[in-house]
């Protein structure tokens, strides 16, 4: 369990054992706002596992005003999308090496709602924090297209999702009115227990064994936006993205 608030992994870490009864569990620190952590955080992997089995990306920050990371980069795109790249570019070795092995990445419907701005990846000229937010999860989907052809032949799947409309913290940046409306359509909302299955089954599902590049929602395939499968905008983010973190990915 990789957290950024060590408090709350040491309750959630307890609830796990007790109601899994796996003693072995662990909790570490990470920050996917700062990539001092996230390199931190994989270097403590990569010396102290044997293996990773399955990688399942699921750190979130959600229509929050501007801000920005710990490397200069606006805090949705930073933390939604730089933070999950870089994480996985360090840990894929281990990560092949554990094949037959998956990686996750938990992305949203609103990525529906987004495009991929290039020449402004970090919201510097002007910042609509909806967007942003959209702009965060298409990259999820186009970075996990990318990543699908990259490890064709290596046992190592990668897959993305919609996990629902879940009822967790994600929502503390809307504004008033947007809590409300999120307050009276809760009857139709997730619990986190229901929004983690798509998840679950797409780390586990033995009929997802040898299916990458897709994207799920309520434990099935489903359509995302043609920018999604733009394999161009995939490519051009996928070098932006090295660039920024100042990476080499081949």
């Amino acid at each position: 369990m990789a957290c950024r608030d060590m408090e709350k992994a040491d309750a959630a870490l307890k609830e796990v054992i007790e109601a899994s009864g796996n003693q072995n569990v662990v909790s570490k620190k990470l920050d996917l706002s700062d990539s001092k952590s996230i390199r931190e955080f994989a270097q403590s992997v990569n010396s102290e596992e044997k293996a990773v089995n399955i990688l399942i990306n699921n750190a979130g920050v959600m229509v929050c005003p501007y801000g920005k990371t710990a490397d200069g980069f606006e805090m949705q795109i930073g933390v939604n999308h730089m933070g999950h790249f870089l994480l996985t570019y360090l840990l894929l070795d281990l990560i092949k090496r554990s094949a037959p092995a998956r990686i996750i990445n938990v992305s949203s419907m609103a990525h529906k709602w987004g495009t991929i701005n290039l020449d402004d990846l970090n919201s510097e000229q002007s910042y609509d924090k909806i967007k942003a937010y959209s702009q965060s999860k298409l990259a999820n989907l186009l970075s996990t297209r990318c990543l699908a052809k990259k490890l064709e032949g290596t046992r190592v799947t990668v897959n993305a999702l919609h996990p629902g409309v879940v009822q967790t913290e994600l929502w503390r940046h809307l504004n008033r009115l947007q809590q409300t409306a999120m307050w009276l359509a809760k009857p139709f909302t997730k619990t986190a227990v229901q929004g983690a299955q798509t998840t679950i089954y797409c780390a586990v599902a033995p009929e997802l064994e040898t299916e990458s590049g897709k994207y799920y929602s309520d434990c099935a395939p489903t359509s995302c936006s043609s920018a999604a499968m733009d394999d161009t905008t995939a490519q051009r983010l996928w070098d932006l993205s090295c660039q920024m973190l100042n990476i080499t990915w081949d």
